[in-house]
């Protein structure tokens, strides 16, 4: 089967590897459509992220849907041909974390495309069948890939419990911070926000829905979202940017006793932050890491047409031009790309 391996940073390599068979507890799929992730292109330029480093050759990609090609032996509820979205990270199941239900957070977690760990720009992947799901007919492979990063804002919107007539500011036009506007909208907040200093990606943003767009260079975030809330503040802030002055500027934009939730990771792990103003404005601060059980209410927000999310795709490729694909993902104006799998 071809692969796409990531040699050295910056070079991309289709390969022949042997097709994998799949376990007792696998289902072997023939994957369609994978999503080019951020953490793709970190990898791809850096051969890094944080303490994760790509020692030896590793196949990125971890936005996957496909078609089942083979069933194990105890799986039950799948058949050959059966359409599934994949959740990347496997769980050990026994940590502390895992035992109290955050599975996101288990320090034992095999995640595709996460060294050592290869992901899904192959042909083939083997994969639990507790953690594929079934994509029904009105949902397409490429919306089933997408389930991954919108399962990251489904999850902030959990983590943030916005709820029915809330404001949200999303601080970043990127796919995630598209994806959050999309499901904090599906959890009932009214006014939703979008800041970011791209022109393209705010256009978009007014495009699906967005109630106002903010271009922090020409406006003042702060005074922007006081205008638009009458000097309240949002109920909620999620910065999704990863920028420093974007988390800096959350508190400021946030009401009294709102939420502020960080999900973009800056390129500095240490940025300041106002704690006066948290403990004096009795804020809730929180992370979002990943997600946890989200597949299926992203598959039911898309089976409802509740949420788009082929719309934030700019453009595809194929598995043998897929170098050109993440030079292109790396420019500024790029939200997503899509690469296809063709046997």
């Amino acid at each position: 089967m071809r692969v796409a391996v990531l040699q050295d940073p910056g070079q991309l390599a289709v390969e022949e590897w042997p097709r994998p068979d799949p376990g007792p507890d696998e289902v072997l799929v023939n994957i369609r459509e994978v999503g080019i992730c951020g953490s793709d292109v970190h990898y791809y330029e850096h051969g890094r992220i944080g303490d994760y480093v790509v020692e030896s050759p590793l196949v990125l990609g971890h936005e996957s849907a496909g078609e089942v090609v083979e069933v194990g032996a105890n799986v039950e509820g799948f058949e050959v041909g059966g359409r599934v979205a994949l959740e990347p990270g496997v769980p050990c199941r026994r940590c502390d974390h895992c035992k109290r239900g955050e599975y996101n957070l288990c320090p034992d977690v095999t995640f595709m495309a996460t060294p050592p760990d290869d992901g899904a720009f192959a042909e083939f992947v083997a994969w639990p069948a507790d953690y594929a799901y079934r994509l029904p007919n009105s949902v397409s492979l490429r919306e089933g890939a997408l389930c991954e990063p919108l399962s990251v804002g489904i999850h902030v919107a959990r983590r943030a419990e916005v709820g029915v007539g809330d404001s949200v500011l999303v601080t970043g036009a990127g796919p995630i911070g598209l994806l959050v506007a999309e499901a904090v909208r599906a959890a009932g907040a009214t006014d939703v926000l979008v800041s970011d200093v791209v022109e393209s990606k705010l256009a978009l943003a007014a495009e699906r829905g967005a109630d106002t767009t903010i271009d922090p260079r020409e406006t003042d975030l702060e005074d922007a979202v006081a205008a638009y809330t009458d000097g309240e503040g949002v109920d909620v802030v999620v910065e999704a940017s990863g920028a420093e002055s974007a988390i800096a500027g959350s508190l400021d934009a946030v009401r009294r006793g709102g939420t502020v939730v960080f999900v973009g990771l800056a390129d500095e792990a240490t940025v300041p932050l106002d704690v006066l103003e948290i403990v004096d404005n009795e804020l809730d601060v929180l992370g979002s890491f990943r997600y946890r059980n989200t597949y299926p209410a992203a598959i039911e927000l898309l089976a409802d047409g509740a949420v788009d999310v082929e719309g934030i795709v700019d453009f595809e490729g194929g598995l043998d031009d897929i170098g050109s694909a993440f030079e292109r993902a790396r420019e500024r104006e790029t939200v997503k790309g899509m690469i296809t799998v063709e046997n």
